[in-house]
């Protein structure tokens, strides 16, 4: 089972649902979960953010944020996350950006990725990825990558919660 299908199988056991704030992976993301039968249980949607504007007005990034920083940074792909999560009415929001080239993009260069998450409870992370390849290969592994953080969160969140069912030892 791929890591899509593992996401989606643990959020539908849990009665969870995920949204997805995409940049560089322009919705290949969204086309991953989706191509797993049953995700409809889990996934909400997605949000193809492309242009800094829809960040900002769509997705709520903040505006001085992406004027001082730029669309690639950690703090840009957590808000991408929070607000994926907030506007699809979801519990786990995720989200992608990057440059996946073939140029440099403001003075971040190719390969330069962030994946954030976020969830139930004040729940985030982010990782940021420099990775190698073309354009294409950029891109896949910002999709594995934001899926396998997924994965990780759901996991320690399961753990937490059982902790806490069980007098937090």
């Amino acid at each position: 089972m791929n890591t899509a299908a593992q996401v989606l199988a643990l959020l539908a056991e849990r009665g969870e649902t995920l949204a997805v704030a995409e940049s560089l992976t322009g919705g290949l993301v969204a086309a991953e979960l989706t191509a797993v039968p049953g995700a409809s249980k889990s996934f909400r949607g997605s949000v193809t953010a492309y242009a800094t504007t829809l960040k900002r007005d769509v997705l709520g990034v903040d505006g001085t944020l992406l004027a001082e920083r730029g669309a690639v940074d950690p703090e840009v792909a957590l808000q991408m996350a929070a607000g994926v999560r907030e506007a699809l009415a979801a519990r786990w929001g995720i989200a992608t950006t990057g440059v996946a080239g073939p140029e440099a993009q403001d003075g971040q260069p190719v390969g330069t990725v962030y994946v954030a998450v976020a969830g139930p409870d004040g729940a985030q992370k982010v990782a940021a990825l420099r990775l190698n390849g073309d354009r294409a290969e950029i891109r896949r592994e910002s999709v594995r990558s934001v899926l396998e953080l997924l994965s990780g969160e759901l996991h320690e969140n399961a753990r937490t919660q059982d902790t806490e069912q069980n007098g937090g030892t």
